[in-house]
Parts: structure tokens; C-alpha cells; sequence
């Protein structure tokens, strides 16, 4: 019994002991995997981290890659324009080249308000087409002649011309005569002078010699009598003047209005020359209206000067009007359709 019993304990402690042993290995086994799973993680961040950073450079390479591939792309695309543009025709050049000088034309026209930058556009085409002589071309040189006539017949206003105008009506305002202010009458004097001329004349004549050597006083006591009439006679019209006046209010201006009145007379003509320099027609319809009515309302309009400043703004009203200047459809829809093949 005592003999089972130390056996058991033997067997006990030796499994005990074998027991023992494997947890320990165990452990041992343990703390080497951990450790070699710690360093597995450090690695795997290393990698993951390196990771990271590549596809950052991968993707920066990839954007400049597009980026050059879109650069070789328009680069592309302008050699293909550019082959396109040199393997044309000469025709198609000759077209194209006629397009845009009437596009350019027109809109030169429609910036200036006048049809001649479109007039000579359309005569160089004509003058080119007729140098060229092809056949191909000939409806439009017909669409070009039917435009040039049309864009001709059109009146456009002759700004520098007007403005010239303009400045010689504003250079009179200063000798125009008022109706406040009374105008000297020339006196009878001239016409004694001219009598007493016809008398010497007469006296010069070789038949009349002998006469007129004796009738020298009673000559010179005629032209006396004729001065002093005439002095006497023209002092008397000068005090008394009859006129026609159709408004009141111009013959009582006061004198120093009168500076006014012309200065005002002057900045409407000035503003209407800036207006037509501005293609501002009915602005300058609008002052010359207003001019008009000042010299008609504070000027002698019996006076040649007044009548010549007066014709002088009815010309240029007559004159500044707005005129469009018609498109050249027909050549464009001729030359379009050259273009297109048709």
C-alpha cells in the first residue's frame, strides 16, 4: 500500500514536473511570438508608411503626367490646325481672306458711322477678283458689285465738312447784328462822291476841256451843296429807323445782355459740332434748332450776314442725319457658300 501510494506520488511529481516544463516553453514561446509580432506590426507601419508616401508621388506623377499628356493634346491639335490651315486651297485662302475684310469692314463702319472703310473694302475685293479671274468666284464678284452699289447710293453725312460749317457760322456771332442794337445807316455822302466822279470824268474828256476850265466855281458850289445836303439828310435818317419786329422782348435786351446772347449763340453751335463729332445726330438737331430760334428771335434777319449764317445752320440741319449703312449680306451669303463647296 505504502509502496502504491510512493509510487503515485512519484508518477504526480513527475507529471507535475512535465507539467511545469511545457508552461514554461509555453511562455517562452509566447514571449518569442509577441515579440516577433511587435516587430511585424513596426515593419508593417514602416511599409504602410511607405506606402503612403509612394502613392502621394505616384499620384503628383500621374497629375503631371495628365498635365503634359493634355499639353501634347493641344499641341497636337494645333499642328493638326496648323496642317489644315497649309493644305487649304488657294481658293478657300482667297475667300477667307476676303471674309474677314469685310467682317473687318463692317465693323469699322458701324464704329465710325461711315461707309467708306465698307466701300473700299468691297472695291479692293472686286479689283482682286477681277485680277484672279476664276470662274469659280465670278457670283461673287456679282454679290460683291450689287453690295458696293447699294452701300453707295446711301448719303452719309460729311462730319468734317458740317464741322467746318459750323465753325465759320460760330466765327460770325460776333458781327452779327442785334435788333437792340441800332445798325448806322450809310449817308447820302457816297452818293455825292460818285456824282462829283461822273463830273471829273466828264471834265477829262478832251471836247469838254474849255467848258469845265470855266465852270470850276459853279462846280465846286454844287459838290459843296451836295456834301451838306448829304451830311444834313443822312443825320436825319440816322435818328428815326422804322422796323418790322415780331417779338418785343429782343429789342429791350440790355447791353450787357447782349454779350449773353451771343456767348449762348456760340456754346449752341459749339455743342452741335460736338455732337456731330460724337455722330450724336439728334442732339445736334436739337441745338441747332435751338440756334436757329435765337437768330431768328434776337438778329436782324434783313442783314446778309445774319441770312448768311442763318443758310449756313439749315445746311447742316438738312445734312446731319443719322443713316445706317446696309450689311453686305450678299457678298457674305456668296462667299459662305464658295466655302462651303456649293
Amino acid at each position: 500500500m505504502v509502496l502504491v501510494l510512493a509510487v503515485v506520488c512519484i508518477a504526480a511529481l513527475t507529471l507535475a514536473w512535465d507539467t511545469q516544463r511545457r508552461v514554461r516553453s509555453f511562455e517562452q514561446e509566447l514571449v518569442k511570438r509577441q515579440q516577433d509580432s511587435q516587430s511585424q506590426s513596426s515593419e508593417a507601419r514602416l511599409l504602410a508608411r511607405q506606402s503612403q508616401d509612394a502613392s502621394r508621388e505616384a499620384a503628383a506623377k500621374v497629375a503631371l503626367l495628365e498635365a503634359r499628356l493634355s499639353e501634347v493634346a493641344l499641341q497636337r491639335s494645333q499642328v493638326e490646325e496648323l496642317m489644315q490651315a497649309l493644305s487649304r486651297s488657294r481658293d478657300e485662302n482667297v475667300v477667307a481672306d476676303m471674309e474677314a475684310a469685310v467682317r473687318v469692314a463692317l465693323q469699322q463702319s458701324a464704329i465710325t458711322g461711315s461707309a467708306e472703310p465698307l466701300v473700299a473694302a468691297l472695291s479692293q475685293i472686286d479689283e482682286r477678283l477681277a485680277r484672279y479671274n476664276q470662274p469659280r468666284l465670278e457670283r461673287v464678284r456679282r454679290a460683291v458689285a450689287r453690295d458696293l452699289e447699294r452701300v453707295k447710293a446711301i448719303g452719309v453725312a460729311d462730319v468734317a465738312s458740317l464741322s467746318i460749317r459750323l465753325d465759320e457760322a460760330v466765327r460770325l456771332v460776333d458781327e452779327l447784328p442785334l435788333l437792340a442794337v441800332a445798325e448806322p445807316r450809310r449817308s447820302g455822302a457816297e452818293a455825292a462822291q460818285r456824282r462829283s466822279a461822273a463830273r471829273a470824268a466828264a471834265a477829262a474828256s478832251p471836247a469838254q476841256a474849255a467848258s469845265a476850265a470855266t465852270a470850276t466855281w459853279r462846280d465846286q458850289v454844287l459838290e459843296l451843296w451836295d456834301h451838306s445836303l448829304a451830311a444834313v439828310w443822312g443825320e436825319v435818317r440816322s435818328l428815326v429807323r422804322v422796323t418790322r419786329i415780331d417779338s418785343p422782348d429782343a429789342v429791350l435786351a440790355a447791353p450787357d445782355q447782349v454779350f449773353f446772347i451771343r456767348e449762348n449763340l456760340k456754346l449752341r453751335l459749339l455743342n452741335a459740332r460736338l455732337a456731330l463729332l460724337s455722330r450724336q445726330f439728334d442732339s445736334a438737331q436739337a441745338d441747332l434748332r435751338d440756334a436757329q430760334a435765337t437768330l431768328d428771335r434776337y438778329f436782324d434777319r434783313n442783314a446778309k450776314r445774319v441770312q448768311s449764317a442763318s443758310d449756313l445752320l439749315r445746311q447742316v440741319m438738312n445734312q446731319a442725319r443719322q443713316t445706317g449703312v446696309p450689311r453686305p449680306d450678299d457678298t457674305l451669303a456668296a462667299l459662305a457658300a464658295v466655302a462651303a463647296g456649293r
